[in-house]
Formats: C-alpha cells, structure tokens, sequence
C-alpha cells in the first residue's frame, strides 16, 4: 500500500527551502559537468511518485533516465537486494565464481534476442557494456572499423564517446574524441527523412549512404568489425525507425560478414513492451548491450553475446566491480517482475498514453510529432509544421512549465519531449501526465 499521494501534491513553492539549501551545497562540490534540468531533490519515491525534500508529491516520467523500470523501491527489488547483502556485498567476478552472477547469466542467454546460447561480460553501465562489445567486435572479427549512427548516444568514456554522435557539447574540449576506424552514418529519422522520402515508401533508403558512401570511400567491407545501432534512438530523440532500417542492417551485416551490435540499454529491459526493443523489428543481432532499466537503479552494464562471438582469453576484459552479486540479485528480480506483468503493462499503458498525446498532437499546433512504443515515447514540438523549424526553447519551457505541475519529464535530442516513467505507471497516472502536458504545452504556445 503507497503512503504517497497517486498525484501531484505541492507543500511549498518550488524549489521549496530544504530544496534550495541542498542545490547551495551541491555548486560547491559537486562537478559542474552535470546537467540538471530542474530543481527537484528527492527525498524518496514509491512506484511512480516520488517526495521531494520540502514533501512535495510529483508523477515521474522520467524515471531517473529510464532506469527505474519496475518503480521507486518496488518492495520486492528491496528484498532480493536487502537477501543479498546480508550473505555478501562483493567478491569480484573477474577472479573468483559466485552464484547470483552465473544465475543472471543463465536468465539472460535464455531471454537474449538472438539464438542461443549466450555468453554475459558484466559491467557497471551502459558506457562500460559498450566499451566490452567494442572491443569483442574487434577481437572477434580481427577487423577494425566500425560504423554508427549520427544522433546516437552510446555513453561517454573516450571508447563508446568515439560511437556516440549526439550532441557536440559531449565531445567539446576533450580533442580529438572519435577513435581510428569509427565512421557515422544517418539513421532513420523519418519525420526528418534524410532523402526526403515519406514512411509509406520508406525502404530504408538513408541506408544508401553507408553502402555507397562509407563502405566504398572509407570503409572496405572485409574490414568492417561491426554495426553498432539502437533499436529506437535515444539520445537523438526517441526516434523509430521503420522495420525494413534494421533488416537492411542485418542483411548487411550477414553480408559482410560483420557482426550487428544492438544497444538497448535506453529502449531494452521491457520499455517498449517488449524485453528487448530489437524484438518489433524482427532482427536478430550478435550482440546486445543492457545497463539503466535492467537493475531497477543499482549499476549494472552488461554486454552479452552469441556463444560463439564471446570467445575471448582470460584477461583480455575484466571489471573488479562488474556483476556486482547485490546489483546481480536486483536484475534477477527486476526481469522476473518484467517477465511476469511488467513488459505487458508498458505496452498497454503505453498505447493508451500515445492515443492521448496523439489527441493532444490534434489540439496543439506546437507538436510536430508523436512516436514511440510501449512506454518510450517521444513528442516534438516545431514552431511551423510545415517547415519543422525546431521548437527547442519551447521545449525546455513545456519541461519547466511540467515541473511546476508536478509532472517530471525530460527533453531528448533539440526539440522533443521523452517520456520514459517507470514501467509501473498506471492508465490513472498516464491521464494525468496528459493533463498536465495539455496545460503546460497551452502556457507556451500562449493559448
């Protein structure tokens, strides 16, 4: 039973004093580096309802970027996790052998996307799983090109940064950041169709580019390591593609003899109502990479792969604190919540979500677009819709306008909004975060 208000509940102005006095503290000592939205310090939270430190009551959409996937503290996570550390908090995988790793590994050759079985390296975050399926795909094949996507965000550490082309500001001031052997190519944007083409005739020809560009002039195909793709882009705005983008890849791939890795770690663990995004479009890939939703908030990255691809020397990859036993026990119950109601609700409540936004799309000429699946779900707002001019400092104004309501969201990409709440939130709750986006998109659009 929640001891929470089911809706938005205000005790002070905001940000409230306990609010102010903490966000004080942190400008002395914490990394500027951070980009923090809003003034939100939270206190606790219980599902999809989170307290902030004056009692404030909001609905989060945002979920902690997509992390939180069964909830704030679903009491069931709390246990297996509370189980474990009472036995033991740590023993390191890369030298020694305990249960709860092997068992996670085991649910996940079973529940991976693509014919088994699998092998798992385990990792603490999605940057870090990235950076293990970088380096697999070049062990692997002995070849060392590889070729993402502009608009994708893969992490930031200098190895997966060299794969993430989302906005320059994350690669400003660090040199040069894209490592030898990494090219980029248009992903498939098709509200914004890089060769003007319209979903009814799409047949994935931005992928044109990559075959006829990169892989004559830059890229010799023989030597091309791997794809690294995410099955609906994230950072780059919650973009998805037509089904036909990820066949093409994987026939190129196969091809090619390269190997297709799909990141999930945004749009995997049950988010798209489905456990793994890749799953809506038919596509087997050789490697998955997961982090955020998969531990319900403890750090967790893992890279798993086809048996056969993971087949690497004791030492050449290792992590001291990688597959964690106590973030091991919180995945084991975070994909047996999923498995069992959890994928099945973001699909539902997420269809819901998308006829009511698509109704508020009818109403306010400042929503360009409405996209997404299950419970990953993408609003960009234009100034004109016939010219798609971005709406970016609109868009920051709706995410502060829903703050002040209540409701946390967060921006993807230059001009959308993403919704990514935990994959608890119910139709009730799913109503009021359309009600609060109809008012606050109304304030911006000054009607």
């Amino acid at each position: 039973m929640s001891t929470l208000p089911q809706s938005p509940h205000f005790r002070t102005a905001l940000p409230g004093p306990n609010a102010r006095a903490i966000i004080e503290r942190d400008g002395h000592v914490v990394s500027p580096s951070y980009t923090r939205g809003y003034p939100f310090v939270i206190a606790r939270g219980e599902g999809a309802m989170v307290e902030d430190v004056d009692g404030n009551v909001f609905l989060d959409c945002a979920a902690g970027i997509a992390v939180n996937s069964t909830g704030h503290s679903h009491p069931e996570v709390v246990a297996a996790i509370v189980e474990q550390a009472g036995r033991y908090l740590h023993m390191s995988g890369t030298d020694f052998y305990y249960e709860p790793q092997v068992r996670l590994a085991e649910v996940l050759s079973d529940a991976a996307p693509m014919p088994g079985p699998s092998r798992s390296f385990f990792g603490n975050s999605g940057a870090e799983a990235n950076e293990a399926a970088i380096k697999l795909a070049r062990y692997s094949t002995k070849r060392p090109f590889l070729v993402a996507f502009l608009g994708s965000f893969h992490g930031r550490t200098m190895g997966a940064l060299s794969l993430t082309a989302s906005r320059s500001v994350q690669r400003k001031g660090f040199g040069a950041t894209t490592a030898p052997g990494v090219f980029h190519a248009p992903y498939a944007e098709c509200y914004r169709c890089p060769v003007r083409l319209t979903p009814d005739s799409c047949q994935a020809e931005c992928l044109e580019y990559l075959e006829d560009k990169v892989m004559v002039h830059l890229v010799s195909p023989d030597e091309l390591a791997a794809i690294v793709v995410e099955p609906i882009q994230g950072e780059g705005g919650y973009l998805v593609p037509p089904p036909q983008f990820h066949q093409r890849l994987r026939a190129l791939t196969q091809q090619y003899g390269s190997l297709l890795i799909v990141d999930e770690v945004q749009a995997g663990m049950g988010r798209t109502g489905k456990l793994f995004a890749i799953e809506h479009f038919g596509v087997q890939p050789d490697i998955v990479t997961m982090a955020k939703g998969i531990a319900s908030g403890l750090p967790l990255g893992v890279a798993t792969a086809r048996a056969g691809v993971m087949e690497w020397t004791p030492g050449a990859h290792a992590s001291t604190f990688g597959g964690n036993p106590v973030s091991c026990a919180a995945a084991l119950a975070t994909i047996r919540l999923l498995q069992e109601q959890l994928v099945a609700n973001a699909a539902d409540v997420g269809g819901y979500l998308l006829d009511g936004l698509r109704d508020l799309q009818r109403k306010h000429a400042l929503i360009g677009d409405v996209r997404g699946k299950g419970l990953m779900i993408g609003i960009e707002l234009v100034r004109d819709r016939t010219t798609k001019v971005r709406a970016t400092a609109e868009r920051d104004r709706v995410v502060d306008e829903a703050f002040a309501r209540g409701l946390l969201i967060l921006g993807a990409g230059r001009n959308t909004i993403r919704l990514s709440p935990p994959l608890v939130l119910t139709r009730a709750q799913a109503k009021i975060a359309i009600d609060i986006l109809d008012q606050s998109i109304g304030v911006v659009a000054g009607h």
